[in-house]
Parts: structure tokens; C-alpha cells; sequence
């Protein structure tokens, strides 16, 4: 058949929608663990990082409400994975003895949590809006451990945020890859608070 520049034209959105569909079975891109992975999980590792149980106040900071879905390439969800999150305070201060701003850290910010996903593959965590710190653009850093699987680790960004394109670690994705790492941050409209939440997918390689 022949390709005329009208065909092509109107072909555009079904080959979009088909290349949309095609990219979001990749698998997430990995990222590196960096040097603040707890050196010991701490005993309070929850899915709220923003409160520790033997503590009153809550971390300083603005609420995040992230939320997940874990799948395979197939778009199938993957139930009983374990989702590790960790992240600087709001401070720009890791939980982790390798940080060498010990007296700046939020002794109420837990720094590090995880969960397990629902039959659905769903999974949600309370936090805090990531924020930068020294030589780094503001970043959630993930860990997903499924059976039969190789582990996945990655980091997600704050979607348009002005420091991401200085970012050694950003800048070394592909345009398609930093979508896939991106986390579309919108207020919550149903408090009165500054709080927040976005919703992200995790794809995981195929199993090994």
C-alpha cells in the first residue's frame, strides 16, 4: 500500500496510542542504590514514613500520598512484591549514619518504609515531597523484591521540577526513560493542609 502524506497524517494518533501502549510494558529503568540504603532496616518501617510510633510530633515537611501499582511487562498486576522506599528528610538529611549533616536531620521523619502490594498489585505509602539536597534534584528511591524476579531499584523525580536537567543521574535517561521515572505531583483538594499525592507504575523485568 501506498504511504501518502495524508495517510500518514491521519495513521499519527493510532501509531501514538500504539507506541504508548508498546512503552508502558518496558520495564521501569533502574537507578542506583546510592550510599544511603539502610545500613540496618530500622525496627518502625512502615508504609507511613511521616510518623514514628514512639514519637508525638510528625515530621516536618509537606505530606505526600504515594501510590503505586507494581505489574509485569504484560501489564498483568504483581500481587506480594515488597516496595521499599527511602528519601532525605526535609532538611535534605538522610537517616544514615553516611550522612555528615547529623545535626540537621528530622528525628521524626522514619527516612525509609515498606510495604507489600494488594492482589491488585496496588501499594500506597504516606511521605513527605522530596526536596533537594547537595548535587541532587529532589528523588523518591525504590526498591522492588518479587519471587522469581530480579530485584528492581529506581528513583522517581518531581515531575517539570526547575533542578532535574542539572541531575547527573536524570540526565543519563532517555526523554521516554525520565517519563517513566516521573512523578506527576497534584494537591490533595480535600484538606485544608499543604498536602499532596501522585500516582506511579512499576514495571518489573521479566522473571530470570
Amino acid at each position: 500500500m501506498k504511504l501518502t502524506r495524508r495517510s500518514l497524517i491521519l495513521a499519527a494518533p493510532a501509531l501514538l496510542v500504539a507506541r504508548q501502549a508498546w512503552a508502558a510494558t518496558d520495564p521501569t529503568p533502574r537507578a542506583s542504590e546510592g550510599p544511603f540504603y539502610p545500613v540496618e532496616i530500622p525496627s518502625d518501617h512502615d508504609s507511613d514514613l511521616v510518623r514514628i510510633d514512639s514519637l508525638v510530633r510528625e515530621a516536618g515537611g509537606e505530606i505526600l500520598q504515594l501510590r503505586g501499582e507494581v505489574t509485569d511487562t504484560g501489564a498483568k498486576p504483581v500481587a506480594g512484591a515488597v516496595v521499599e522506599i527511602w528519601q532525605c528528610d526535609a532538611n535534605g538529611v538522610y537517616r544514615h549514619p553516611g550522612d555528615r549533616r547529623p545535626n540537621l536531620r528530622d528525628t521524626a521523619f522514619q527516612g525509609f518504609g515498606r510495604t507489600t502490594t494488594n492482589s491488585d498489585g496496588s501499594f500506597s505509602f504516606r511521605t513527605i515531597l522530596p526536596v533537594p539536597y547537595p548535587g541532587r534534584t529532589p528523588h523518591i528511591h525504590a526498591k522492588i523484591i518479587a519471587d522469581g524476579r530480579p530485584a528492581l531499584t529506581t528513583q522517581f523525580y518531581r515531575a517539570g521540577y526547575g533542578q532535574n536537567d542539572r541531575d547527573f543521574l536524570y540526565n543519563r535517561m532517555s526523554a521516554e526513560e525520565r517519563e517513566r521515572v516521573s512523578m506527576a505531583i497534584r494537591p490533595q483538594s480535600s484538606n485544608s493542609k499543604t498536602q499532596w499525592e501522585t500516582d506511579i507504575v512499576i514495571v518489573l523485568p521479566r522473571r530470570g
